[in-house]
């Protein structure tokens, strides 16, 4: 990051479309730096640059996909850096880099408001260092009472020194979607029978990748609820019109995604045939929802049928929703795509969600956020069969995986050779900035070449 003097986060000479996906770069050269440092690696481990340079991507990235066991191969300083990388990848790094100024109490100009708007890829510029705060504070309070709640399984499974420091780590790890984990080798697969871990780590995962500007709605309405004593279906009705999509989206996605798991792998001896039906509920939830950006595992994903790993694609492509710790597209964006291509159809002339109407730079925008992003996963997907010469299928869930910074993988990541472990790299990198630089390029309006009309050609369609 180019810091300008008076403390200002950027310079007149780089845009935020440059300065955003620069900050995740610098970030992830100073994880590979650090991760380098002998004493992080354990005692009988050995650290190469890619390696480091993976560990330190897939960190920034909240993505999870992992060469070398986070719970064996790092000291406690490397996972304390590790944890460092997944809080400031999840929250951005232009949004800890803010709040780091404001407390220095460092002078806020008018540029750094808009950069930092532009990073958060929300529209406002008033009112946005007290909404950074909000977030800040709410973070640190759900991750605080998520380790707490962790804690109270790891400590006297691990001891108290180890007990305390998973818990936190897991704490983050889920908000943050990042599915890394120190507790074993084998996620959340020692723990698919605990209904206790398993919701907790959903739960985390859900508030993570609902968004900022929906818990902060959702938490103002609950209280004037309970001030006025209105109902729940009152509330819901109060609520904005984004903010009611956004639970709409993923209640209905979550569903979705855990009736397909369940009626797939219901038979699967492999994953979830031998538990029972509760367990199979369980788990064909959890699946659903670690799909959706989170990581984590509690079956073999290498060992899912081809109807999961297909849903998979889907979900892991959707991701969570805008303006939160999750990644992909989001929901959001898809269902406007969707729209788009269903008002054509109907002849409606409006995309209208909830008697609001959705703008047209809105409409374009999530268009081309999914057809870059459509073309991306193509290319990157040709790029890993080239050049490790996996089955399709697993390079798709590689690299979806990756772009949509999921972390889940058919036991292919620790396995690949050095090209393909820079596709993957990439792939994370692109994953993490593209949705939100994409964002902030084609929300800057119309070029000065779109003030001249042309006229109308006859072109065939269809």
């Amino acid at each position: 990051m180019v810091l300008k003097g008076h403390g200002s986060l950027k310079t007149s000479r780089i845009s935020p479309v440059q300065l955003i996906p620069l900050s995740f770069l610098v970030a992830i050269a100073v994880g590979t730096l650090l991760l380098l440092l002998p004493f992080s690696t354990a005692a009988s481990e050995h650290t190469g640059f890619l390696t480091a340079l993976f560990t330190a991507t897939t960190s920034v990235c909240v993505t999870g996909l992992v060469v070398a066991d986070t719970y064996a191969h790092w000291s406690v300083f490397g996972q304390a850096v590790i944890l460092i990388l997944v809080q400031i990848g999840g929250l951005g790094v232009i949004a800890v880099a803010s709040m780091l100024m404001l407390v220095w109490k460092k002078k806020f100009y008018l540029s750094d408001r808009m950069l930092l708007g532009d990073s958060l890829n929300i529209d406002k510029r008033k009112g946005v260092l007290s909404f950074l705060r909000r977030i800040f504070k709410g973070v640190f309070i759900v991750e605080g009472v998520g380790a707490v709640l962790f804690a109270i399984k790891f400590i006297p499974m691990l001891g108290v020194p180890k007990g305390i420091w998973a818990s936190v780590f897991q704490s983050v790890s889920a908000f943050c979607n990042a599915g890394m984990d120190i507790v074993g080798p084998n996620s959340m697969m020692d723990f698919a029978d605990s209904p206790y871990l398993m919701c907790l780590t959903m739960a985390l995962i859900i508030l993570g990748g609902l968004g900022f500007v929906v818990w902060f709605d959702l938490l103002d309405g609950i209280r004037s609820g309970f001030k006025n004593g209105f109902s729940p279906v009152k509330v819901f009705k109060r609520l904005s019109e984004h903010s009611r999509l956004v639970l709409i989206l993923t209640l209905v996605l979550t569903v979705f995604g855990a009736a397909f798991v369940f009626a797939a792998e219901f038979s699967n001896p492999d994953t979830m045939g031998n538990m029972s039906i509760p367990g199979k509920i369980l788990n064909s939830f959890f699946q659903s929802v670690t799909f959706r950006t989170a990581g984590f595992a509690s079956v073999p994903q290498e060992k899912l049928t081809e109807l999961s790993c297909t849903v998979g694609y889907v979900l892991m492509f959707i991701g969570g929703s805008p303006v939160g710790t999750a990644g992909g597209v989001k929901t959001v964006t898809v269902f406007l795509f969707f729209m788009n291509a269903m008002s054509y159809i109907k002849g409606r002339k409006e995309n209208v969600i909830f008697h609001r109407r959705v703008s047209e730079e809105q409409m374009r925008k999530a268009s081309a956020i999914v057809f870059v992003s459509m073309i991306t996963e193509f290319v990157m997907v040709a790029l890993l069969i080239a050049c490790e010469g996996i089955p399709l299928t697993d390079a798709m869930y590689e690299i979806v995986s990756a772009l949509g910074t999921v972390g889940l993988t058919r036991a292919i990541t620790p396995t690949l050779g050095t090209l393909g472990r820079i596709v993957v790299i990439v792939s994370m990198y692109l994953g993490r900035i593209a949705p939100i630089s994409m964002a902030v390029f084609f929300s800057k309006g119309s070029s000065p070449a779109n003030t001249i009309r042309h006229s109308e050609g006859t072109f065939y369609v269809g």
